[in-house]
């Protein structure tokens, strides 16, 4: 499948978004600000999918999970289970690399105050479909409800049929395993709704049915 049926480098379908990132790129000429693509293979068996690049993290440095707290915990532990080359990831140019593993979002673009809404949710699911349906993969990682959320409507699904939950596993299809996380933000880890330990096993579950 062509790059460009996966992800728009220049996807203006969201008003909303499209001109909040036009603020962005006059309040911080250096960073990216616009559709954030997805990092990794696109053959990996494990596909990560987030909610929406944040303000200082993916929408500044250009890569998922980049430049902002909610990503130290992501490829700390990616490391650990040998998914990433490197524990850290400092930004779009560096040596790190991902292996079988992608990473991506639910929305491309920042939304303000992190929220994107249902309309742009949709809108953008189309990119996270063709995604999915160019990789095939064994195992999807939910992070947040809103993920969870997207990864059903890509597979037609209805949002009532899977319930979310912290570890929660569904069979997506006779192929596929969806898990369910509680998002790797700030305040999740802070507040230790999700701890290391809490992240790390779900990794090695994951591992187990890869192996």
């Amino acid at each position: 499948m062509p790059p460009s049926e996966i992800f728009a480098a220049d996807c203006r379908a969201c008003p909303r978004l499209a001109g909040f990132l036009e603020d962005v790129r006059a309040k911080h000429p250096e960073y990216h600000a616009a559709p954030v693509p997805s990092f990794g293979p696109l053959d990996a068996r494990l596909l990560i999918v987030g909610l929406a690049p944040g303000m200082h993290g993916a929408n500044a440095t250009g890569r998922p999970f980049t430049g902002d707290y909610a990503g130290v915990l992501l490829y700390q532990t990616l490391h650990e289970h040998g998914f990433a080359s490197a524990p850290e990831s400092v930004r779009a140019d560096d040596d790190l690399e991902l292996i079988d593993c992608r990473i991506t979002n639910a929305v491309k673009c920042l939304p303000p105050q992190n929220k994107p809404t249902t309309e742009e949710i949709r809108t953008c699911n189309g990119f996270l479909a063709a995604e999915m349906t160019a990789m095939q993969p064994r195992v999807i990682l939910a992070l947040g409800k809103i993920a969870h959320d997207a990864i059903l409507r890509a597979k037609g699904l209805p949002l009532s049929s899977l319930r979310f939950g912290h570890g929660a596993e569904h069979e997506l299809d006779a192929h596929t395993r969806l898990i369910d996380s509680y998002h790797c933000s700030r305040y999740n880890t802070q507040t230790r709704r999700l701890t290391p330990a809490m992240f790390a096993e779900l990794f090695a579950r994951i591992r187990t049915y890869l192996a």
